[in-house]
């Protein structure tokens, strides 16, 4: 059962028209503490990630096995590690459209905490050199 991973995305991005310009920035914010990160988020966070993938199957005759191959698919799958074991689950479309605030609020929260973890190891190198 060989696949090619292709990272699933539900959110539309326009191409930029202008690229190789140097548009005008405004200044940026100061980021919210890690902490704030953390309080802002709502609902249930699901680790692990979420991807399509295009799968070969055992069939000897089968239009995967052509030259040129027609795979199967796109599969969702949302693999993640439970007890040391990577745990692989096929969602439908409506399942992954439902659960993907919850994919974003695990990817935000793990972000929280390097964004914590990094300005905790700053802290500790001006206090001790």
């Amino acid at each position: 059962m060989l696949g090619t991973a292709h990272t699933l995305s539900f959110c539309y991005k326009p191409k930029d028209a202008t690229r190789g310009k140097r548009p005008y920035r405004m200044p940026k914010k100061p980021a919210p503490s890690p902490g704030k990160q953390v309080a802002d988020l709502t609902g249930h966070a699901l680790p692990g990630t979420l991807a399509s993938r295009l799968m070969r199957c055992g069939k000897a005759n089968c239009r995967c096995k052509a030259d040129p191959p027609v795979l199967h698919g796109p599969y969702l799958h949302w693999t993640r590690t439970v007890a040391g074991k990577t745990v692989t689950r096929t969602l439908t479309p409506e399942q992954a459209e439902r659960y993907q605030p919850w994919f974003d609020n695990a990817r935000r929260l793990r972000e929280a905490l390097t964004d914590l973890e990094t300005q905790s190891l700053r802290a500790f190198l001006d206090a001790e050199g």
